[in-house]
This record gives structure tokens, C-alpha cells and sequence, in this order.
């Protein structure tokens, strides 16, 4: 893969290892946990999302629970942007998500330490683009939450795409 690539793919797993976190894979880190809509992650109104834009998305998210900036998320930052009643189970699950993907032992992720390899999210975006388009249609997307009937991702331990 090249750079561009594999940086959107980084930005996607990114986003997926976020939300797996907090139990809900449909769910950002906004504090209160609504679903992203279709209409926000097709940036430029097309009518379908693209691996771009589902990674600036991502980033976007990334960003926005990154709040001192540093290009990394702490354990306090992932509880900041998830606070929902359960601070203390969250902060353990957040403590032994970081334990499990620091690669670098430095006690916070960077963008390249969470989610799925590149090989899977790419496999994972291309199921969801059932069309071949390149992009993924409203129609795509919903078709994939109907499959899974409801189910969310990351309700098997918070890390179940890591890897």
C-alpha cells in the first residue's frame, strides 16, 4: 500500500479502536455518544463514503479527543471524551485497552498502535462497498448494521479488532 493509503487506513482503525473502547462501534468520542450520520461522514455529499472520508472522519474524532494536542490519546483523554455514568469501569477497560495496544510502552496510543492492520480494514471496507464502487453508499452502510442485527463491535473486550 502506499502512504496515502495506509494513513487513511491508520485514521479508520483509529476511529474503530475508539469507538470499540467505549462498547459501541457506532459511536465517537463526543461525550454523548451519538452515531455518526451518514450525511457527516459523506463529506462531500455524493451520496456515498469513501475510505477518505470516513478517514477524516476519523481524524476529526482523533483530534477532537486528543485535548492537549499531543497527537496521542491518554487514559484521561479517552475517559474525557466518554463519560457516561461508569467512570470507574470505564477508566479500568480504557487502562487495559492501552496496556494491551502501547506497542511502545510510552502509556498512550498513537494512531498507528490501535485498531486493525491495514489488511483487515481494507478487507472490512471492501465487504461494506458490496458494489465495487470504491465508495460506500447510505444503502451499504445500513445494509451492514441490518446484517448485524443490531450488534455493536467492541462488546467482546473492548480490542476485538486489534491486530
Amino acid at each position: 500500500m502506499d502512504t496515502k493509503t495506509t494513513l487513511l487506513a491508520s485514521a479508520i482503525a483509529a476511529a474503530l479502536a475508539i469507538t470499540a473502547v467505549t462498547a459501541n462501534a457506532e459511536r465517537g468520542p463526543r461525550g454523548g455518544g451519538e452515531r455518526a450520520s451518514f450525511s457527516e461522514l459523506d463529506a462531500n455529499g455524493d451520496g456515498e463514503v469513501t475510505m477518505a472520508e470516513m478517514a477524516a472522519h476519523a481524524a476529526a474524532r482523533f483530534a477532537e479527543a486528543d485535548t492537549n494536542g499531543d497527537g496521542s490519546l491518554s487514559s484521561e483523554e479517552m475517559i474525557a471524551a466518554r463519560m457516561n455514568g461508569n467512570e470507574d469501569r470505564l477508566e479500568r477497560r480504557i487502562s487495559r485497552f492501552i496496556e494491551r495496544a502501547d506497542d511502545n510502552g510510552n502509556g498512550t496510543l498513537e494512531l498507528g498502535e490501535i485498531g486493525p492492520s491495514e489488511e483487515r480494514q481494507q478487507a472490512r471496507f471492501e465487504r461494506l462497498d458490496t458494489d465495487g464502487s470504491g465508495g460506500i453508499s447510505e444503502e451499504e452502510m445500513e445494509a451492514a448494521r441490518e446484517a448485524r442485527g443490531g450488534r455493536h463491535g467492541g462488546q467482546r473486550g473492548g480490542d476485538s479488532d486489534n491486530g
